[in-house]
């Protein structure tokens, strides 16, 4: 294939464009796919690469079952075709032949399919379930593009040990891998490693095009790069932003050298941003609710929102009842104001009152427990759920990880809501990303005394969480190693931490599974989230802590 430019042998224009698809959104995908081709065409891009899967959107899961979705993905790729002359691009899409689907890409030029190549490792762990749907390819081609020699090939497969071996003595000028690569905290290290491995065994330039967005729970955060020969680092795209690399490509060329600076806490509040943007903004909706009370889960998850939407478009329900301090009411208030939103305050006193009334005659000769602890998150929650379907503003639920690994929520309370920006972010790091936004804003976004003040749900006289959890300095390292790492109860112990402890952790995560199934989904932070990531059955009489 060709596009017929009078270059040097060595040179070549090649683009990086990495888009935020939507899955399902195959117009608006073929759109702006259509879109960058153009751009790239004026800045003389002589190979334009998408990513994974670009027409569909990734990943399109049962979509796929549906014979209409795959045949409008390949009508979509025909009007691609179409504005193809003068360049080359290759694009993610969907093929099919008689044995089946194909993630696949197809090298397009001057109006034509060149050549379709096909992913031959498919992944099938963590949220992946490729295997599900395609058909594996069994073929890693060599391609020649105006004198030059390359290799194209899909996310995983430049993962697999043998794809630098079967690659070698093979003199190519490049390598392209087109991904979707989802997200978690420590991901872009591993990542590079395996990139520039790729690079520096093959002695060939490595180009590298990844999807970005969000997409349910999964973030995808862009970071497009290009490795030279030596597998060192040559140019980065924008993280978590569309982006347009275009690397005027000189096989005999050195280049200088990039380096990346990664702030935990600021790659983890993009993340996080990205993720609930998209989930807002993909699904229709204007506007969010959250119940404010005053502590840090719903301080940050205010601040997030505000920032994701504008202050126009949050809105806080401010819900006390008689155990709700004068600190954390006031602490509630104030948020609000530091952010500008509206806000409406609702006491649930006299709500409260009317469900002890009415069940008194139930209830009869019963002491108060956790019981009416419930009641009170289910009023609130009730509310939430009122001024939602009132207003149409999608209610953010406010709980993070470590409550939620340990059921320390109610359902039907606490627990509703459309989406948990905070569901993979443990308590430590809800308290380093609070910090985080104070310092990244003009004053003390959140209140300080928010960020002092002991958690408490306040369902009760002088309630704290480590009544219940333990300290959260303790308990979430715990969780870590149960949760994310899949340690044993003896490995956890073995750690460091008391036998006793590390039981009751275990046995809190293992008896509320049920709960977690009937969760809102959330920003995937972590390697191991709760969801896709892992998969346990909640009828289970296996027990690692008796």
């Amino acid at each position: 294939m060709g596009n017929n430019k009078k270059k040097g042998l060595n040179r070549v224009k090649v683009a990086l464009a990495q888009i935020n698809c939507c899955v399902g959104d195959l117009d608006g995908n073929t759109k702006k796919i259509i879109s960058a081709i153009k751009k790239a065409k004026l800045k003389g891009v002589d190979l334009l690469a998408f990513p994974e899967l670009a027409v569909t959107g990734y990943p399109p899961e049962d979509l796929l079952l549906r014979e209409s979705f795959v045949a409008k993905n390949l009508q979509c790729l025909k009007r691609i075709e179409k504005v193809t002359k003068g360049i080359a691009v290759v694009v993610g899409f969907v093929s099919r032949d008689k044995e089946g689907l194909y993630n696949s890409c197809a090298i397009v030029c001057d109006g034509k399919i060149k050549n379709i190549y096909n992913k031959i490792n498919l992944p099938n762990y963590g949220v992946f379930d490729e295997k599900r749907y395609f058909a594996h390819g069994d073929e890693l081609c060599i391609y020649e593009f105006e004198g030059r020699r390359f290799c194209i090939n899909i996310c995983e497969d430049i993962w697999e040990e043998n794809f630098a071996d079967y690659l070698k003595g093979q003199n190519l000028d490049f390598i392209l891998n087109i991904s979707a690569s989802p997200f978690y905290v420590g991901k872009v290290f591993l990542r590079d490693q395996v990139l520039s491995r790729v690079a520096k065994k093959t002695k060939t330039t490595l180009f590298y095009c990844n999807l970005v967005g969000g997409q349910d729970e999964i973030v995808f955060d862009g970071t497009s790069k290009i490795f030279s020969k030596d597998g060192k680092l040559i140019a980065c795209a924008k993280r978590f932003k569309e982006d347009l690399i275009v690397f005027d490509f000189n096989g005999k060329k050195k280049y200088p050298l990039k380096t990346i600076k990664i702030n935990k806490e600021e790659e983890v509040c993009s993340a996080v941003s990205l993720g609930l943007h998209d989930y807002i903004q993909k699904n229709g909706f204007k506007s969010v609710a959250v119940g404010v009370s005053g502590g840090i889960d719903s301080a940050l998850t205010l601040a997030l929102a505000v920032r994701v939407l504008g202050k126009e478009n949050v809105y806080g329900l401010i819900m006390p009842s008689q155990y709700t301090s004068k600190g954390t009411l006031a602490d509630a208030k104030k948020i609000c104001k530091n952010l500008g939103i509206k806000n409406h305050i609702i006491n649930i006193e006299s709500i409260y009152t009317s469900y002890e009334k009415a069940l008194k005659p139930v209830f009869k000769g019963k002491r108060a427990d956790v019981t009416e602890e419930n009641i009170q998150a289910r009023i609130r929650g009730n509310l939430l759920m009122a001024f939602s379907n009132k207003f149409g503003a999608l209610v953010l639920n406010t709980g993070n990880k470590s409550e939620g690994s340990c059921g320390y929520c109610t359902l039907y309370g606490d627990m509703i809501g459309g989406y948990a920006p905070l569901k993979d972010l443990t308590k430590n790091m809800v308290y380093k990303l609070a910090r985080y936004i104070n310092k990244t804003s003009k004053g003390d976004v959140i209140p300080k005394t928010t960020i002092t003040r002991a958690p408490s749900a306040e369902l009760r006289l002088n309630q704290k969480d480590a009544d219940s959890l333990g300290p959260y300095n303790l308990l979430d390292p715990i969780l870590e190693y149960y949760i994310e790492k899949d340690l044993s109860l003896e490995q956890i112990v073995n750690e460091g931490f008391k036998r006793s402890v590390v039981e009751k952790v275990i046995k809190m995560v293992d008896s509320n599974e049920y709960k977690r199934r009937q969760a809102p989904l959330g920003v995937k932070i972590t390697q191991r989230a709760f969801g896709k990531d892992r998969r346990m059955p909640i009828t289970n009489k296996y027990r690692i802590a008796t």
